[in-house]
Parts: C-alpha cells; sequence; structure tokens
C-alpha cells in the first residue's frame, strides 16, 4: 500500500487515481496549510505531488519513506536536486503539455509592449481619446522585424513558430547547444549572445533558471540591446536583474518591456517596474489555461505512478535525477 500526499486540490478523477494506490491526503480545511500539518504527512509518505513547494534538505530529512517528488510544472527549481540525490528522492516535471500555452502568452506580451495595448486601454477608459491623435500613440511594427530567443527548447521553438510563420519576423537564437530541427523547421539562425542582443527588435527570455542564469539579463545585457528593441521575459524572475531593467526601461535605453515573471511572487504593488508605462505586467501565467492546467496535472498523476511501478521510462524524470533511477 502506497501513501500519497498532495500540497494542492486536482480534479476529483485525478485524486480517485491517487487514492486506489493506498492511502491519499491532502489539506482539506480553510487557510493556508499548516507547517505542522504538511511535516505530519510528509513523515508517512511514498509520493508527494506539489504544484511548487520547496524540496530541501529540510524536509526531506523529515520524509524518511518518501521516493517520489511529482511537480505539476514544468520547472523544478524548487527541487534541491542535491539534496533529493542524497537522499534518493526521484523528481519528475511536466514538459511538452504546455509549450504552445505559453508560446501564446509570449507573442500576446510582443504584441501588446508593441502595440501599447495596455497603456493606450487606459487612455481610452479615461476619456482621452479625442478625434484625431498624433504619433505620440504610435506602436511599432511586429510583422517582419527580428526576435531573438534566448533558450531554444520546446517552448522556444514553439515560439519562433509563431513568429516565423505568423508575422514573417526573423528569428535569431542562443542557446546552451545548436538546434537543428528549429533551423531547419522555423528557419531560425543561431548567434551568440552578444549578437543576438544587438540585431534583435524583440529579445524573448526562455532560459530555465540555473545557476548560470541567474542575473542573465542585467546592466550589461541592456546596453547591448537597441534602444528600439522591447524586452520580454517568460522564463523565471531571477534571471533578470530587476533594477537594472528599470534604469534600461526609465532612461529610453531599450522602448518596453512584457513580464511575466518577477524576483518576488507575487510581486509587491510597490515595485518600480509596475510604475511604468512601457512594462506589460501579468501574474505568472504563462500556462494557465484550464486545458493545460489539467493536462499538467494529469501529466504529474501520471508520473508519479509509473515512478512508484518501477515503471522509470513512462515517466518524465528532471534531467539531473535522470541517473539516480539506476540506482533504485
Amino acid at each position: 500500500m502506497q501513501r500519497v500526499f498532495s500540497t494542492k486540490v486536482l480534479r476529483s478523477d485525478l485524486e480517485e487515481r491517487l487514492a486506489e494506490l493506498g492511502v491519499y491526503t491532502r489539506w482539506r480545511e480553510e487557510g493556508p496549510m499548516p507547517r505542522e500539518f504538511l511535516l505530519e504527512e510528509m513523515a508517512k509518505a511514498d509520493a508527494l505531488i506539489t504544484g511548487g513547494l520547496r524540496i530541501d534538505e529540510t524536509l526531506l530529512s523529515q520524509a524518511k519513506a518518501l521516493r517520489v517528488v511529482s511537480t505539476t510544472s514544468v520547472g523544478y527549481d524548487h527541487f534541491d536536486i542535491a539534496a533529493m540525490r542524497r537522499h534518493g528522492v526521484v523528481g519528475t516535471h511536466t514538459p511538452g503539455v504546455l509549450d504552445d500555452t505559453v508560446a501564446d502568452l509570449a507573442m500576446a506580451l510582443v504584441l501588446a509592449t508593441a502595440r501599447r495595448i495596455v497603456e493606450l486601454d487606459g487612455w481610452v477608459r479615461q476619456g482621452r481619446w479625442t478625434k484625431g491623435f498624433d504619433e505620440s500613440l504610435f506602436g511599432v511594427d511586429v510583422h517582419h522585424r527580428t526576435m531573438g530567443i534566448l533558450g531554444m527548447g520546446r517552448i522556444g521553438e514553439a515560439v519562433a513558430r509563431r513568429a516565423h510563420y505568423g508575422f514573417g519576423m526573423n528569428v535569431l537564437y542562443h542557446s546552451r547547444s545548436r538546434h537543428p530541427h528549429a533551423e531547419a523547421s522555423v528557419h531560425a539562425v543561431y548567434a551568440s549572445f552578444d549578437e543576438l542582443l544587438r540585431q534583435s527588435d524583440f529579445v524573448v527570455l526562455l532560459t530555465p533558471l540555473t545557476p548560470a542564469t541567474i542575473g542573465l539579463m542585467n546592466r550589461d545585457a541592456f546596453a547591448k540591446m537597441k534602444p528600439s528593441a522591447i524586452f520580454i521575459n517568460v522564463s523565471r524572475g531571477k534571471t533578470v536583474v530587476e533594477e537594472d531593467l528599470f534604469q534600461a526601461l526609465q532612461s529610453g535605453q531599450i522602448r518596453a518591456a512584457g513580464l511575466d515573471v518577477f524576483v518576488t511572487e507575487p510581486t509587491p504593488t510597490d515595485n518600480p517596474l509596475l510604475s511604468l508605462p512601457n512594462v506589460v505586467a501579468s501574474p505568472h501565467i504563462g500556462s494557465a489555461t484550464q486545458a493545460t492546467r489539467d493536462d499538467m496535472d494529469r501529466l504529474a498523476v501520471d508520473n508519479l505512478i509509473a515512478v512508484l511501478e518501477g515503471r522509470f521510462e513512462d515517466a518524465r524524470i528532471v534531467p539531473e535525477l535522470q541517473d539516480l533511477v539506476k540506482e533504485l
């Protein structure tokens, strides 16, 4: 009999599948889950399903029976990989099912910033629309411009496909390795980091959060971009030095930014970036459609069950823990 604990509410059919494994529990009271309840359940759990709980040494030291943590996200920067390796705990995630949904949002931010949709929506609502208007309200074209994608994974390729085939854009990309499929299918051209920043009209950040990408977009990076360029971040907030981005936007060093992620989430209302009219902000909603979130939850449950049943090849195990299953 397996004991499964969840830190989030799942669809009833998914909870029924987990209950079939043995014992399924989650916090069912009003208000936030107390830390004491979490640790009590973790002490008994064979498997955990979560959406973003920090999995670290403190938690794992209490979870003596834990075999697998299945996150309902594609990102897993809340996993302390070294601690999970020490405790022999497999981690899984949900890549693939959200690619098109996140790519849609990236393009929405591109369009909203380029055509100043949020700013001018407010302008109309304030009754400032008169019969005519001057070029101070003009935006910039998206079509046939150059998009630079930092991080050409599955989501990056989905963004590139929309940019190239939907808007006739030239696509540059920079990644840890070359992506021949993207180069062939959407005519993406590999460029160095600096070259991409210098040439792109839109810079879309899609890198995972790793030690190498923390603060990747900083004062030096923004200084290399065109004054007319627009920056889009749908990766992780800590990949950007927010103070440097604020200065770049306020000074006109770059034109605008569309941000779905922030260093602190929820970001406080006094975040200086939110005071700028050339910033479009959304609350980390890259994958937030009902269909996609349902698919992510389903895949997380599939992953958890596959690991518990020893079908490791059927689970989306995070890359850094792939070799761990050979020892189990």
